[in-house]
């Protein structure tokens, strides 16, 4: 550990340097703090850096001018001011303490005195750990560890500084974080914090829904989000930030007529992530992620069982889809990752019709058209969502999925697939017809999308007189 800090710390250097110098000079103390100390112990290098100070925010803005390459202060109503050099961005804090009033969303900001008071205020001891700058920058590593993150980082535990309870009530949505960083680091979280996250999980809706959102999708998109997702379910916090989660669990019956949503969710969660490299970009990508979490939210409302004492879950795809929009507006994402992920869940089960490849070219096309630019992400759920324990039925899904991205491809290579258009456009259509701007040219251009659709592309001679047959039956005239 020892080792790592030290080949980190050399990558640092000329930037921690300079800052140690130029705030001791000016009499102020500076310390590389929290995440980029507790990363460095654990070798996991990156470009961020947080650093916290004695000095006000309009004196460290004084100190940054003419080192930084480029200073904002979007966070100096937290006591923060940030300026990128070269390839690292830096964010540094005034010592402080913050706390909220039983009913507020946003914690009131007041600063401290001392670098231990600000390190007692932090989520977790792993992150309240600190090196210390001098006018040389760190050089032999001056560690401030008053509350034992070190051997908890050796551990591989989560622990708060003080009592979980002070800590949350300071800001709940360390609870959240919690899971976060377990999902994220891989480590267990204290029985005592696992308790007071239990006992305040309802706290955690008195936060915006935006800082809720942030911890969600890092939580997401970390190495292990089953590790954090199953401690908010089991603390009862899921329960206020995504409750169709643990509303899957309560799918299982007693006569086990139908398999365990809820694992079954996980599970598909888990088989998304290994198929991620057949993405354009690779992952980690919330998009797959959260549709693989959110594919089944709609078999709780549609679950029947019959007489026969089957069950079934008739429409649940636009059932959970309608659910998706609803909670991902709820959190605020963005029209485009909500429209992304609530599509993907509506068609999680349109390749299930396909069979054993009886679909025509008719149902490719229309499959392509309606996953649209999604069909790589869809795919990917598409396979990820075969948990069968039946080896023979799971590699007959493999080899059929097979085949459907083998007729795509053909079909993609034979007609733009992906860019299916009518084959006239609307100024033709007007022209043919003799019409004007207006609804009669939307709905020609519809029919010829679905004709487009159902026979492939036809020669513009043929598609004219398609056009002219189709507008003749309306019993209009060209």
């Amino acid at each position: 550990m020892q080792q790592r800090v030290v080949a980190a710390l050399e990558r640092m250097g000329d930037v921690l340097g300079e800052l140690g110098r130029r705030f001791a000079d000016a009499g102020e103390e500076i310390a590389l703090v929290g995440g980029p100390v507790r990363d460095a112990m654990l070798g996991r290098l990156q470009q961020d850096l947080d650093l916290t100070t004695s000095a006000r925010p309009e004196v460290t803005e004084r100190l940054l001018k003419g080192w930084a390459d480029a200073i904002w202060d979007v966070g100096r109503a937290f006591g923060t001011i940030g300026c990128r050099k070269g390839p690292w961005q830096v964010e540094i804090t005034t010592y402080r303490s913050e706390a909220y009033d039983r009913t507020s969303r946003k914690p009131t900001v007041e600063y401290g005195d001392t670098l231990a008071g600000d390190l007692g205020r932090r989520d977790f001891t792993v992150n309240s750990m600190a090196l210390v700058l001098g006018p040389d920058g760190v050089g032999e590593p001056h560690l401030e560890d008053p509350f034992g993150g070190l051997v908890d980082l050796a551990q591989r535990t989560l622990r708060t500084p003080g009592a979980p309870e002070d800590s949350f009530s300071d800001d709940p949505l360390r609870m959240m974080r919690a899971a976060r960083f377990a999902a994220q680091l891989g480590f267990e979280v204290d029985p005592d914090v696992v308790a007071a996250m239990t006992d305040m999980a309802q706290r955690v809706s008195i936060v915006s829904a935006e800082r809720v959102r942030e911890e969600l999708v890092k939580l997401v998109c970390a190495p292990e989000p089953r590790r954090g997702l199953l401690l908010l379910v089991r603390t009862g916090l899921a329960s206020y930030v995504l409750p169709e989660l643990p509303a899957l669990a309560l799918e299982r019956d007693e006569h086990h007529r139908h398999k365990d949503v809820y694992e079954h969710t996980l599970t598909v969660l888990e088989q998304s992530i290994d198929l991620e490299d057949r993405l354009p970009e690779g992952g980690p990508d919330f998009v797959c992620r959260f549709a693989a979490l959110m594919h089944d939210i709609g078999k709780p409302r549609t679950r029947r069982f019959l007489d026969d004492g089957s069950v079934t879950f008739h429409h649940h795809d636009v059932v959970g889809a309608k659910l998706t929009r609803k909670r991902m507006q709820a959190l605020k994402f963005s029209g485009d990752v909500t429209d992304a992920v609530s599509t993907l869940v509506e068609l999680h089960l349109r390749f299930h019709g396909y069979g054993s490849g009886e679909w025509t070219d008719s149902a490719v096309r229309r499959y392509v058209r309606d996953a649209g630019p999604l069909l790589p992400w869809l795919h990917v759920l598409t396979r990820a969502d075969c948990t069968t324990r039946n080896a023979r039925k799971a590699a007959r899904l493999r080899r059929t999925y097979d085949d459907l991205e083998a007729r795509i491809e053909r079909l993609a290579e034979q007609e733009e697939l992906e860019a299916v258009r009518p084959d006239l456009d609307g100024n033709q259509i007007m022209e043919i017809l003799g019409i004007g701007p207006g609804r009669e040219v939307g709905e020609a251009y519809r029919f010829l999308l679905e004709h487009r659709l159902d026979h492939g592309p036809v020669d513009p001679e043929q598609a004219e007189r398609v056009l002219r047959d189709w507008w003749a039956s309306r019993g209009e005239q060209p």
